[in-house]
This record gives structure tokens, sequence and C-alpha cells, in this order.
């Protein structure tokens, strides 16, 4: 069944083609593409958090080794003196303020009033008392630590100068309490180098992203460029087809027009110029008769005009086969039924036709396609079927009209093998005729009769409005 494509929105029928097969292709890798994205960060989230948190219980378990350090460092000092040993307490600030480590590694001492005892990097925190203090975001630091060291020990993480660069960085500490002396000891270590280390990994991972929508762009390009290639070959190849078939088209439409110019050619000369050549003849002897007064000159008048009412309903035969104006005037019906009578008159061949109230609802297209197929299908009867009787039926229902062609014949197959049309021009002629109305011809033939079934479909039934506007 054909279907005419009308261009929309200026497009071409090659553009929309490629345009319609790259779009599902482009949402599709779009969709790929941002559920890559997201299931690779969260992935990667889960592992730079992961990698974190191990860092830091890294630094956290170094934090704990260095204080058990320092604790067997002044232990036996602490052990042994009492609360108020003004002597034990300076020997241990001694030995911790000589703890360092690394750049930046120090322990620190506070009391538990807030006082610092220890701060040999940060000298300018000794001897006073930092209760209250918080760091850039608000954190409480002594106070915090302070709490923890009542509590037994613990860690905190808060934001502290860095005394090898003066910079701010994020700092963890752990932190015990000596109760017997009221005292907070601790440590901390700086862990920008972790904050460096997540940094590096999570910009490694958004250009591993980013590599990937890369390749998905070159592979998505990739991909439409073979689709635009396969669309450009394709196109080629139906031009082509459609070159060849229009061609074939235009050829059949020159050979057939060629073929009725000489069926109307024939008609003319066989019939209305034999009946004319007659008429002039009879005219002619009556004319010379009535010179020269002999009798006989009434008859060939007669003669002579009986001959020129034959070349008229000749004329009218010829022109009613062009095209039949009872087609126009009457409808499908009326003019199906004078085409079977004449068949039957003609031919001998018993023909029947049988239809419904139709009240002429078809369009024109649709009329004229139903009456050359019966048409075609009674010359090819007439011709090659040997068929001795011939139903034409015709009718309406809710899906169209249907017009049915049915012959004892011999079949088409018979036909073909006697130098008949077969399934050929004839039938051809038809298919291309009912396809134009996007309709259905059904052909089934034996060696007992064959049948013809053309289907018009309802979009080509008339209103009864448009029934009387097409009749006015």
């Amino acid at each position: 069944m054909r279907k005419r494509l009308w261009p929309v929105g200026g497009l071409k029928y090659g553009q929309k083609l490629f345009l319609w097969a790259s779009l599902p292709l482009v949402l599709a890798v779009a969709a790929i593409a941002v559920l890559v994205a997201h299931q690779s960060r969260q992935l990667s989230q889960r592992e730079i958090a992961a990698l974190e948190a191990q860092m830091i219980l890294a630094k956290q378990a170094e934090l704990k080794n260095y204080i058990t350090i320092a604790r067997k460092a002044f232990f036996n000092i602490y052990g042994r003196a009492a609360p108020d040993d003004a002597e034990a307490k300076l020997r241990v600030t001694q030995i911790l303020a000589a703890m360092l480590y690394g750049q930046d590694g120090y322990f620190f001492v506070y009391d538990y009033d807030g006082n610092n005892l220890v701060s040999p990097r940060q000298t300018e925190f000794i001897n006073r008392n930092w209760l209250g203090l918080t760091d850039s975001q608000g954190v409480p630091v002594v106070d915090e630590l302070l709490e923890i060291a009542r509590t037994g020990g613990g860690y905190h993480t808060y934001m502290w100068t860095k005394p090898s660069t003066g910079e701010t960085e994020q700092m963890v500490s752990y932190v015990i309490g000596l109760q017997d002396w009221r005292w907070a000891v601790g440590t901390g270590i700086f862990i920008d180098d972790v904050r460096r280390t997540v940094a590096a990994t999570r910009a490694a991972t958004e250009e591993r992203i980013r590599r990937t929508f890369l390749w998905i762009g070159a592979i998505t390009l990739v991909a439409l460029l073979g689709v635009f290639l396969s669309g450009v070959l394709l196109n080629l190849r139906e031009r082509r087809l459609a070159d060849a078939k229009l061609k074939a088209l235009t050829q059949r439409i020159f050979d057939t027009q060629e073929e009725e110019r000489g069926r109307v050619a024939r008609e003319l000369h066989d019939s209305i110029s034999q009946i004319l050549v007659g008429v002039r003849y009879k005219l002619e002897l009556a004319r010379r008769r009535m010179e020269n007064g002999s009798a006989g000159a009434q008859d060939d008048l007669d003669t002579g005009i009986s001959g020129l009412n034959g070349a008229i309903q000749e004329v009218r035969r010829i022109s009613r086969d062009l095209r039949p104006g009872v087609l126009d005037d009457l409808g499908l019906g009326p003019a199906l039924r004078v085409l079977t009578e004449e068949f039957q008159n003609r031919t001998g061949i018993a023909a029947e036709f049988e239809t419904v109230v139709f009240r002429n609802r078809l369009d024109n297209e649709a009329k004229s396609a139903l009456y050359r197929i019966a048409q075609e299908a009674l010359t090819n009867i007439e011709r090659h079927s040997g068929a001795t009787q011939v139903t034409l039926k015709v009718r309406g229902d809710e899906h169209g009209a249907v017009l049915r062609i049915d012959d004892n014949g011999r079949g088409l197959a018979a036909a073909a093998e006697d130098g008949g049309p077969g399934g050929g021009l004839g039938l051809r002629n038809m298919q291309e005729r009912i396809e134009q109305l996007n309709g259905t011809l059904r052909v089934l033939s034996s060696r007992n009769g064959t049948l013809i079934e053309a289907r018009v479909p309802l979009a080509h039934m008339l209103s009864p409005e448009e029934k009387t506007k097409a009749s006015a």
C-alpha cells in the first residue's frame, strides 16, 4: 500500500529520515553518558570517602602512638608525684616541651582551668588562659579538649595555624587527662596532606569522567556519521530505483496513450469513416438522380440519413467508451449495469449485475477506478477466459465499497499458457488504480474460474453534504 510523503517544516525526506534515525541514538547516548557519569561520581565519592576515612584513621592511630610514647616518658615521674608536686610538674612540662617530631609535631598541655602550660612551637600561648577559644569556623577548641580529657581521652578536629607555614589548616588532636594533676595532655597532626590527596583523587576522577564523555561523544559522532552515510547510500539507491520506476511508468503511460489513440483511430477509420463515405456516396447519387429527374433519389436520401444516424450512434459509443456519461450523471451502479448489459449483448456471455442501494456516495476518483477495473476485467474475460457466465456485485459497507467480479472461465494460469495476459498488464493496471486510492485488490484464480475483488476504503465515501455539493 502506497503512502504519500509530504514535506513538513521545510525538511526534505532525507533530512527527516536522518533526523528521526539520529534522534533516538543521540537521546540514548546522552542518557547513557549521564548515567555513566552519575554512577562514576557516586562510585568515586564512595572510594574517596573510604580513602579519606582510612587515611584519617591512620593519622589517629599515629597520634595515639605518640601519646603512648609521651606517657612512657613521664609515667614514672607522674606515678610517684603528689597532686601538688610542683617540681614533678615542672620536669614533666620540660620533657613534653622537648618532644618535637617532624616540622609541625609537638605536645601541648592545658590545665582544667584553661591555662596553657606547654606549647613549644607556639610559645605565645604559654601561661595564658584560652577558655572560649574557637577556630575560624566557630568550633570550640580548648573547651572541647578539656571536656574530652575529663572523660578519659579522645580525638578532636578543628582548624589551627600550621607552625611551618603560618597557614590555617585542619588538625586532628588526641588528648588524654592526667586526673591527679587536672591536666589535659595531647598532640595534633595536620591533615592537609590528606586533603591534597583527596583533592587529587577527585580531580583524577573528574578527568576520567571527562575522558569518558569524550570517548562517548566520539563514538556517537562515528555512529551518526555511519547513520548519515547509510542514509545517503539508501537515499541514492532508493532514488535510482524511483527513477527507474518513474521511467518505466512514463514509458507505460506513453504506450497506453499510443494504444488508446490507435484504438480510437481504428474505431474512427473502421466505423465512422466508412459510414460517412457511404453517406457521401448516397447523397451524391441522390443529387445526380435529382438533377437527371431519375426515380430513387428519395430512397438514397433516406439511406444517407440512416447512415448519418448510425455515425452519430457510433460517435456516442466511442465517447461512452472513453468516459461514460452515466457514471457522472447516475453513479457507479447504473454505469456498471449498462456496462454489463452491453457486454452481454456484444459477447453473448451471460452477465448478471447485483447491487444494493448505493446512493452514488463514492467520490469521482473511486467511481472512475472501480469502473475501469470492471471494464478491464470484462475485456480480459471476453478475450481470454472462455467463460460462459459472469457476475458483477458492488456494495457499500462500514469499511468502504467493494466490487466483486466472478466468472466460470479457465483461470489466469490456463489463459497465460495459451498466450493470454495471465498476471500481466491488465491486473497490473487494476492494482495501480486501486493503490492510488489506498485500497486493496484480491485475485483468486483456478481452472474453475476467477474472482477479482477490489475494495475502496471508507475515506472515499462522501458524506450526504459532500454528495449534494458534488451533484450540484
